[in-house]
């Protein structure tokens, strides 16, 4: 009988109850921010992370999560007699942690040979970021707990990660210039003439699709911009900042047009914050095109 469990980090933001309660193993980004270092979701909340951001101009640092990491989990897995691991990570453009998961399984399956036989280890990457991949993994449990097999799973998940995208715009780019790691907000240029950027995350990468004149058109440039591209009676999900003023609105005016409400209402986590701020309103959707 399979006993499936799905690894991830902790980029995917979902709270500490929901890890427990759906029992996903979640490897944590270590951050470091005005001298103190602390695991992501495990030892700070995001809130606590805010809090800390907005008294600083410093970019909270984090690294990859190392190979040896994922070495460690895969055999404490394999010991607890789990016969399939999905190990899902973060943009593999954005963060060599995909490419460790990779070495972490070569090495277990190296210094475990009999494993081989015993276990399979499915790498996925995203191909993005924050609850993009945390929303289908809490999906992808439930699945489980009714029975489906890990290359069902597997499926699942790739194919949410080829088809989804999130539209976020950024009410400032001071981080995003200062970490250099979202390309497409790192070279915008209207800034400087009151433009905001609607920035799509998706497919490895970023890229600018309107420009917005003004917080007062933020709402209904971005609900427009989702509308037009997001698959007719499909789930969408909101993600914001510290300020949820914006993403409120924009949860009211979009559920006016497709006539259902948010799936999920779920802010960026730090990882996320360092790069893009913590100042951000996003949409998370099925796209009609890819």
């Amino acid at each position: 009988m399979s006993k499936i469990m799905i690894v991830t980090d902790s980029c995917c933001d979902l709270d500490k109850e929901t890890i427990e309660e759906l029992e996903i193993k979640v490897l944590p980004f270590t951050l470091t921010l005005g001298g103190e270092s602390f695991r992501e979701i495990f030892d700070k909340s995001t809130q606590e992370v805010y809090e800390m951001m907005s008294h600083t101009d410093e970019i909270p640092k984090h690294s990859q999560i190392p190979p040896v990491t994922f070495e460690e989990t895969y055999r404490e897995l394999y010991e607890q007699g789990y016969t399939d691991i999905i190990s899902v990570s973060i943009n593999s453009q954005g963060s060599g942690t995909y490419n460790n998961s990779i070495i972490g399984k070569n090495d277990f399956f190296e210094n475990n040979p009999d494993a081989k036989e015993k276990i399979r280890i499915f790498n996925l990457d995203s191909k993005c970021y924050t609850i993009f991949y945390g929303y289908p993994i809490v999906e992808a449990v439930k699945k489980i707990r009714k029975g489906a097999e890990a290359e069902d799973i597997v499926a699942y998940l790739e194919e949410w990660f080829d088809v989804c995208a999130i539209y976020a715009v950024p009410y400032n780019l001071k981080y995003a210039r200062k970490s250099g790691r979202i390309s497409a907000a790192a070279a915008f240029a209207g800034e400087l003439l009151g433009l905001k950027p609607i920035i799509e995350f998706a497919d490895n990468g970023t890229k600018t699709i309107d420009k917005i004149r003004g917080e007062k058109n933020i709402v209904s440039k971005l609900v427009d911009c989702v509308e037009k591209r997001m698959t007719p009676q499909t789930p969408y999900i909101i993600v914001h900042g510290q300020d949820v003023t914006l993403a409120k609105e924009v949860e009211k005016e979009l559920s006016k047009k497709v006539g259902r409400k948010a799936e999920m209402f779920n802010p960026i986590g730090a990882a996320v914050a360092s790069n893009i701020g913590p100042d951000v309103v996003a949409v998370l959707v099925r796209r009609k095109e890819k």
